[in-house]
């Protein structure tokens, strides 16, 4: 079984982890298992600072990297790198179907329904749609799907799975866009695969890059 907490990188201003599939960013449930929780746990039995800020989210059946921030001082600079566009993130994504255009970019409105939990496609700029903006390049396919390098422009919520079922190639695995999904829990075939930023104590320039660990990426070489 493997280790719900990975962690690649900490220091005494931030910790990065590789996020494993399944696992909540942060959950109201009582007993269940998430990643401020594990890190709160991890840090105090090394008896350390507990405190965990959470400056960006992923989706609880999505992988990948994440960056917490261990002080209100390291939270607030790395929350502004976020909103101000500054902290660089490339995702790898398993989506249905094969692209003619192999690389491109994808721009539209999204509108956020908070009772569902879900984002749409709004046809033009209005009341509560925000812009969305991201690129992608296929790098390999088969027959039924493809692997795509894709770079967020903006962050918006469920954003690759949403543009990415408008254009008719959702996610692999996406219950909430992709009308092909199979009952039972399944894994999004998504994995954010690497983050770069300024640490926000040091000031020195930090990339990390992990390797997605869910099936659905096996079968695929080229990361």
């Amino acid at each position: 079984m493997k280790e719900q907490l990975q962690i690649i990188y900490e220091d005494n201003g931030i910790v990065v982890c590789h996020k494993l599939p399944g696992i909540a960013v942060q959950s109201p449930r009582a007993g269940q298992q998430d990643m401020v929780s594990l890190l709160r746990n991890y840090f105090a039995r090394k008896k350390e600072n507990t405190e965990i800020f959470l400056v960006h989210r992923l989706d609880q059946p999505v992988e990948g990297v994440m960056v917490f921030a261990r002080t209100k001082e390291a939270a607030a600079n790395l929350s502004s790198q976020v909103q101000k566009r500054q902290m660089d993130k490339q995702y790898l994504a398993v989506v249905e179907g094969r692209f003619e255009k192999k690389s491109g970019t994808l721009e539209n409105f999204l509108i956020r329904d908070g009772k569902t939990n879900t984002s749409s496609v709004a046809e033009k700029e209005g009341k509560g749609a925000k812009k969305a903006r991201l690129s992608y390049e296929v790098l390999e396919e088969t027959e039924k799907d493809s692997l795509v390098k894709v770079i967020l422009e903006t962050g918006r919520h469920h954003q690759i799975r949403v543009q990415m079922a408008y254009v008719g190639h959702p996610l692999v695995g996406d219950k909430k866009y992709n009308p092909q999904c199979e009952a039972g829990y399944q894994p999004v075939g998504l994995c954010s695969v690497k983050t770069a930023f300024v640490h926000p104590l040091t000031g020195k320039q930090m990339e990390f890059e992990v390797e997605p660990q869910g099936t659905l990426f096996k079968k695929y070489k080229n990361f």
